[in-house]
């Protein structure tokens, strides 16, 4: 049998190999690139009939007071630009738009978008609360779930820190892409990590009511043992579960449009780590803190700082 328990600090350390890059490109500012969902400004996909240089458009926004707007090509005739807000009431975006045609050639609106920064700020400030709220109701959910087993607190404590590993995990991925390839996350990235969670939290409670199930049936075993024994039951459902997603979302990503392709790669990388944080991580914490290995190390850690 599969001894996942006992190997379960290599499982950690491969965790924080994962997760401290990514924690230290957050902790530089900016943590994240964000779009214009959060920071407010104007995104404005063009598509024109021969391709264009994002260095043309450019300069035509920067005849417009908008020297500090963003280019990028987003297909061969595709051109994306973040910009400052432009309203579309008044006779900047008209401006603007007859001197595109005129400098670089006739295109086709398909997609404009104004996000006021105050409407910015506020949309920011209901992803926290929404990730918030959402961990907070898995934790009293399991709490209670598990209420017939012996500390079940402690359940619904592992699992929030199992998706806190794949959060973190993901927003220091997008935090390095971001860095290299300027990807920006938008509000539609938000909704990804709360499906993220959603997929994370549901695979290792499969687990954990696993361990329930065989705390009754192999009763006076050592729970180390009844916990190994639950994962290798549930290891061959779990990754095939997880695989027929993955499966789905690379495709979505090599293969889908532009405007899902953050989306479905935020997915994709989250599900990839729900799944191995809910094998090699949440029940492994359990099996730590039965252990006392998690206060140990608390009141080690003290000591070796002074």
């Amino acid at each position: 049998m599969l001894n996942i328990i006992g190997r379960r600090r290599l499982y950690y350390l491969i965790s924080l190999i994962l997760i401290v890059p990514g924690l230290v490109s957050l902790a530089i500012p900016p943590g994240l690139q964000l779009a214009v969902d959060f920071t407010g400004g104007t995104l404005w996909e063009l598509q024109f009939e021969r391709a264009a240089s994002p260095a043309d458009v450019k300069s035509v926004f920067s005849e417009h007071d908008l020297g500090d707007s963003i280019v990028q090509t987003s297909g061969e005739r595709d051109i994306l630009v973040r910009s400052k807000e432009i309203s579309s009431e008044g006779d900047q975006k008209s401006t603007i738009a007859a001197a595109l045609r005129s400098r670089i050639g006739p295109f086709v609106e398909l997609r404009f978008e104004s996000v006021g920064p105050v409407v910015g700020q506020e949309i920011a400030g209901r992803a926290v609360q929404a990730v918030a709220l959402a961990a907070l109701g898995i934790l009293l959910y399991i709490a209670w779930a598990f209420r017939h087993v012996e500390h079940p607190i402690r359940y619904g404590v592992c699992a929030i820190i199992a998706l806190l590993h794949d959060a973190l995990l993901v927003l220091g991925v997008f935090s390095i892409l971001g860095r290299l390839f300027h990807i920006e996350i938008d509000a539609l990235f938000v909704t990804a990590i709360l499906t993220v969670i959603g997929f994370s939290v549901h695979d290792t409670i499969v687990v954990f009511d696993r361990i329930r199930e065989n705390m009754r049936r192999m009763n006076g075993q050592p729970f180390e043992s009844i916990v190994n024994h639950s994962l290798a039951q549930t290891l061959g459902r779990s990754l095939a579960t997880s695989l027929t997603v993955v499966f789905t979302l690379t495709a979505l990503v090599l293969f889908g449009g532009v405007t899902t392709r953050i989306f479905a790669l935020t997915l994709l990388i989250g599900i990839v780590s729900g799944t191995y944080s809910s094998i090699f991580n949440a029940s492994a914490l359990l099996v730590s803190w039965e252990n006392g290995e998690i206060g140990r190390f608390a009141r080690r850690t003290p000591a070796r700082a002074t």
